[in-house]
């Protein structure tokens, strides 16, 4: 109790494991805290997957004594199928109409005023999104960080392997066996297997057929799913949320977070589709230097100072001051602010407020791809310049999928070893890859002066392939002056999809395509005597699955059914080959 008194404060009041009747007669556990109050107050609804008893993890995100000092009561639910809460668990699935009668039963407790907030981190998150477009009468604002507005478990046509079978596996799997073990349930058969099967991450990965996973079969069914999502899922989907949110958002991300994505085409999203004009003109963006739940702003190899951490910014005094406005009603001039989006511009390591995203004043400039045809490796011939190709030979490797270029650092969510979290995410040097003979690097000279690039990197690449099929991949590098190549932001393109996500087409081998990949996006200072650096491959492993390079369906297939790739970058007169940076230039 000493504990729980230590990270809540004296005096809250505590009602645990009140089962909240849903719609169709589920029951779903839920915790309140609320400081003493004899009038009604607003409260902040928070619903997750990983046990609603962890209130660590909660504070880590939201510093709980603030939010009590502030007038708000806490609620607390364990999602449908996991843990106190009855039902079967499919993510996403419940997660709209759950949120909508969990919040109108909130909203009808005598403590409470009727105006109520939801917050929260990575599923946290997402369950926002789900119940802003259910619509409940009682919500007036949220605040995802790190979260996705769905489970799109693709990019760009290729699987998010690292990202989605570890959820699978960790978060599902093994929590639902937790689950079943604590309601008293004889779990050691699927336990052993479990076990073995995260004794090494790297193996789990390097499994084919990637749909064989019997150890997942019952306790995580919708991993199957997962891989046969198809490829344009945001589209069906993703404006429709848009359209049905009507509260204002306040989305926060971090340039390493592997939902970046989500969170920066969220804010441009509502923008554009809102519900209201509450939701398209009052909504923010935060975006630090952090990885997956992970705000320190420090890296194994990259310390981007005490400046870079959450504590610096006051996250939790920016969400009340948020919540205070929208949902409390208070008028603190939060509605009135022009610089809606706060920045921090990693190489220059500080935070910046700007107008919107991308930045108004961006200026997208091509760098060319030139060589002599011998950009393999590191140490090749590559050349990444503002002036335009002229007559040059094209760059050729070869992409085995059975021994495809490591991921390392970037955005991802774990470490290679269990039970070590962010270890290797974010800013690692990148000169390991870079020296395989099928990395194509281009380099720029050292730069005379400092280049800013902040916002959306597009690669445009004229390529030919051997296969039917195969992926092209981008990396985006920060080349210090010693040498050392830091990763900033990646991407990758799985040729089938080069025209539709809905319409996959096949290659004709040999024939020249076009293909515009996105790299997501940063916000780094590149300083003088810096270069900057274009790794070009085929795979990333396992940030994405590997294309097999037949043209048949990827998770199915097995080793012994891959083919290797011979693939072909162009960049000269007819196929000028370029790396788009937004790049920001002021006084």
């Amino acid at each position: 109790m000493q504990n729980l008194e230590n990270l809540l404060g004296p005096d809250i009041i505590v009602e645990k494991n009140i089962l909240v009747k849903m719609r169709d007669g589920v029951h779903l556990a839920t915790d309140v805290y609320r400081p003493p109050s004899d009038e009604p107050i607003p409260a902040l609804v928070i619903r997750q997957p990983y046990s609603k008893e962890g209130l660590e993890f909660l504070d880590f995100n939201l510093k709980l004594k603030k939010v009590f000092a502030a007038g708000y009561a806490i609620v607390f639910q364990d999602t449908r199928g996991r843990f106190a809460s009855e039902g079967v668990f499919y993510p996403v699935e419940n997660e709209g109409p759950d949120g909508k009668d969990t919040l109108d039963w909130v909203a009808a407790r005598p403590w409470c005023s009727g105006q109520v907030g939801m917050t929260g981190v990575s599923y946290q998150g997402m369950v926002q999104w789900q119940a802003a477009a259910a619509q409940p009468e009682s919500l007036r604002a949220i605040a995802p960080t790190h979260g996705p507005i769905t489970t799109y478990t693709h990019r760009q046509g290729a699987y998010l392997l690292e990202t989605f079978t570890t959820w699978a596996v960790f978060q599902g799997a093994v929590r639902e066996l937790d689950r079943r073990q604590q309601q008293g349930q004889d779990v050691t058969t699927q336990a052993a297997a479990l076990t073995a099967l995260t004794a090494d991450p790297r193996a789990l990965y390097k499994r084919l057929p990637l749909s064989e996973m019997p150890e997942l079969e019952g306790v995580a069914p919708y991993y199957g799913d997962f891989l046969k999502q198809p490829a344009d899922w945001p589209g069906r989907n993703q404006v429709e949320i848009y359209q049905k949110t009507r509260v204002p958002v306040l989305n926060i991300g971090g340039w390493y977070d592997n939902f970046l994505y989500h969170t920066l085409a969220n804010y441009t999203g509502l923008k554009q589709h809102g519900g209201s004009k509450l939701a398209r003109r009052q909504s923010r963006l935060i975006v630090g230097p952090w990885a997956h739940v992970n705000f320190p702003g420090m890296f194994r190899e990259r310390d981007y100072g005490p400046q870079a951490t959450m504590d610096s910014i006051d996250l939790t005094g920016r969400q009340l001051r948020w919540f205070d406005r929208w949902v409390k009603g208070e008028d603190n001039g939060v509605d009135r602010e022009e610089k809606r989006v706060l920045l921090f511009v990693m190489g220059a390591d500080e935070w910046r407020e700007e107008t919107d995203w991308p930045l108004p004043d961006t200026e997208y400039r091509p760098y060319y791809l030139h060589s002599g045809g011998r950009a393999n490796t590191l140490q090749g011939d590559g050349l990444l310049s503002v002036g335009l190709p002229g007559d040059e030979p094209s760059d050729i490797y070869e992409y085995d999928p059975l021994n495809p270029v490591p991921t390392v650092g970037g955005a991802i969510l774990l470490e290679e070893q269990p039970g070590t979290f962010r270890f290797n995410t974010g800013p690692l040097d990148q000169r390991m890859v870079e020296a395989r003979g099928d990395v194509l690097c281009y380099t720029s000279p050292p730069l005379e002066q400092a280049l800013e690039v902040t916002g959306p990197v597009e690669l445009v690449l004229y390529v030919s392939s051997s296969a039917l099929d195969t992926d092209f991949t981008g990396k985006l590098v920060d080349v210090y002056p010693d040498g050392r190549a830091e990763i900033l932001c990646d991407g990758l393109l799985r040729a089938r999809y080069r025209h539709s996500l809905a319409e996959p087409a096949m290659l004709e081998p040999g024939q020249v395509y076009e293909l515009h990949i996105s790299l997501e996006a940063t916000s780094n200072l590149f300083q003088a005597g810096h270069r900057i650096r274009l790794d070009i491959s085929s795979s990333n492993f396992p940030r994405f699955d590997r294309n097999t390079n037949t043209g048949g369906p990827i998770f199915t297939e097995s080793a012994a059914n891959v083919k290797t790739a011979r693939n072909t970058v162009y960049h000269d007169r007819q196929y000028p080959s370029r790396l788009v940076l937004p790049v920001i230039e002021r006084a």
